[in-house]
């Protein structure tokens, strides 16, 4: 069973700065096609920090707006057939009369030149970035993070960034897999067996722990909305989920047909993804395959959304545990108070999505006043709720 822990501010907080890091790149077409990087061999010769200056890399109210820096970096590692799940930059590539995907592309293809070109393109973005993200971290070896740069973050970015400080020294993370995954496809990451934390210096560790505090204060969760890129060919665990609310690992099960295209129109859920640079809704809509480890992630999800459930309709609750809960989900939790009882519906929708669950039985005898005091709290706490809860039929303004 999954453990549950209440959340407050700490949601609004994740939705509002997963939107900040969602990057749309975009670039100056005309003035970049000018300077011709396409054209530009990074096998032989070095960028240099003046032509990285010239680059384009803009923020409204922190958010990317322009980063032409991303579309150069693309540039190199499409040069070799990368395929990128950063949607602008593989847009962009795709628009190439020269590229050519390949599935198969390894870092081991890199030249030491092209690695060089990285490490200045990846550097000059850590500077630009008004916080810090995934990939900046070799920036800050011998430099502490200032305060007001760890502001902003998934759950999973945070895990990442505690781990990027050991990563750059070689450690392994052999009971993550998911971690060890994403560092093993980052080019200037190479394992060693002999990593010690000792080589840390004390900026490091200071580095560790401010990250590690703020993880903490805004994330009681190890993954959340927007992070499934990184389980699409690993499994999800329980422990991974726990503390997850019934409302997010709703989207987190969507999230996983959304990132093949599938359509949401439904305003509440739409809003969810339609501002990540990922969502590409695609015409088919029979072609939303999921893959083997994908199918068993959502398994697992609608597994923990059952016990939610059964939790939210047996133990007593608080409004805290039904944030973000659209009406017609606190709707039907209410009735389930009802329906574990046996209660015959005359909503017919209601007694259809009753009948499928496996747990109800039928009761023709069923009378309120076999509803328990906790119950009866419940009822109430859920109403509560209904009251200042959205339709996911609504579009909001603004």
């Amino acid at each position: 069973m999954i453990r549950f822990r209440q959340t407050g501010f700490a949601v609004l907080f994740i939705f509002a700065v997963s939107q900040i890091l969602s990057a749309q790149v975009r670039y100056d077409e005309q003035d970049f096609k000018a300077f011709k990087w396409d054209k530009f061999d990074f096998t032989k010769k070095k960028v240099t920090k003046e032509q990285l200056d010239e680059l384009k890399y803009e923020t409204y109210e922190g958010v990317e707006e322009t980063n032409e820096l991303a579309i150069v970096r693309g540039i190199l590692f499409g040069k070799r057939g990368r395929i990128f799940t950063e949607r602008p930059i593989q847009d962009y590539l795709e628009k190439q009369s020269w590229y050519r995907p390949n599935k198969n592309f390894k870092n081991s293809v890199l030249t030491p030149m092209e690695r060089a070109n990285l490490d200045l393109i990846r550097l000059a973005e850590a500077e630009r970035h008004e916080a810090v993200q995934p990939g900046d971290l070799r920036l800050w070896v011998k430099t502490e993070i200032p305060a007001d740069k760890i502001c902003c973050g998934t759950a999973v970015d945070f895990q990442i960034m505690i781990a990027e400080i050991e990563a750059i020294h070689g450690k392994t993370f052999p009971e993550q897999e998911w971690l060890q995954k994403y560092f093993d496809e980052r080019y200037w990451y190479k394992r060693s067996p002999k990593y010690s934390p000792a080589v840390l210096t004390d900026i490091e560790r200071k580095n560790l722990e401010s990250l590690s505090r703020e993880k903490e204060r805004f994330h009681k969760t190890a993954v959340s909305v927007g992070d499934l890129d990184k389980f699409q060919n690993v499994l999800l665990t329980e422990e991974m989920l726990e503390g997850v609310t019934l409302n997010d690992l709703r989207m987190i099960r969507f999230e996983f047909y959304a990132r093949h295209g599938r359509r949401y129109t439904t305003p509440g859920f739409l809003r969810e993804f339609e501002w990540r640079d990922w969502y590409k809704p695609i015409k088919d809509q029979s072609k939303v395959k999921l893959n083997k480890i994908e199918e068993q992630n959502v398994k697992l999800i609608e597994r923990l959304e059952a016990d939610w459930r059964e939790y939210l309709a047996t133990e007593e609750i608080s409004t805290d545990l039904l944030d973000g809960l659209f009406v017609e989900d606190l709707r039907v939790l209410r009735n389930e108070i009802y329906a574990r009882h046996g209660r015959i519906f005359k909503d017919k929708e209601l007694q259809k999505y009753f009948s499928e669950q496996p747990w109800y039985k039928p009761n023709p005898e069923f009378k309120d006043e076999m509803l328990t005091e906790k119950e009866y709290k419940n009822l109430a706490a859920i109403r509560e709720a209904e009251e200042s809860s959205l339709s996911k039929f609504t579009v909001r303004q603004g």
